[in-house]
């Protein structure tokens, strides 16, 4: 299959939208739902209906360097996008299912341009006014949610990155907070930083086992 083809099927869903008369057609996709740290991070993104940005997929069928170009490709021609994120705080308060909600939400209420129709990756809808529907595996089969996707890993994978700085030791610029072994093994030497999801099972597996041993 071509490229022209590729990016024309990934554009199927919108173009079905465009004929029953949607103009704006805003994508919403996340990163950063199942590390052990850091946020999750979401981005909205309305697309023109002629662009050119060859090479658009889900982020994950991508490398970093292509995410990063195709990243600033994308904010040269969308005609809005936004990112919205819930921290590890409230990723704990809430849970992980409804802090990726708010986050999702938070970016749609960011965009300069209010869309006329919302397409979500994953199975769940968020709370918003205008029509919306949840397309399973969307980043690989709509080009608006693609295009989220790798706004919201670009932008989260920038985070962690300065996160690094701050916390060198948990090495969070090699694996961006998810649960690798690199990353098990600082948390057990040197414990949760203020990052990390206190919540999720990991973590506190490792500061029980702590507060056994010292008490």
């Amino acid at each position: 299959m071509d490229e022209v083809q590729r990016i024309n099927e990934l554009l199927h869903i919108e173009r079905a939208l465009y004929d029953e008369g949607y103009l704006l057609i805003a994508g919403i996709d996340e990163a950063g739902r199942g590390p052990l740290a850091g946020p999750v991070m979401a981005a909205a993104c309305i697309l023109p209906r002629e662009f050119d940005l060859p090479g658009l997929d889900d982020s994950k069928k991508m490398s970093e360097k292509k995410r990063i170009f195709l990243a600033a490709k994308i904010k040269e021609q969308a005609l809005a996008f936004s990112i919205g994120s819930a921290t590890s705080e409230e990723i704990d308060v809430l849970n992980i299912l409804q802090a990726n909600k708010l986050a999702m939400k938070r970016a749609f209420d960011s965009l300069a341009i209010n869309p006329d129709y919302v397409l979500i990756d994953g199975r769940d809808t968020i709370n918003i006014t205008v029509i919306q529907r949840a397309v399973i595996g969307g980043d690989g089969l709509s080009a608006s949610i693609a295009a989220a996707s790798i706004l919201a890993k670009v932008t989260r994978d920038e985070l962690m990155y300065k996160m690094h700085e701050i916390y060198p030791e948990y090495c969070f610029d090699q694996h961006k907070g998810y649960g690798t072994r690199l990353h098990l093994e600082a948390i057990k030497r040197f414990g949760p930083c203020p990052i990390h999801r206190q919540s999720f099972s990991p973590i506190k597996e490792i500061v029980s086992r702590a507060v056994d041993y010292t008490g």
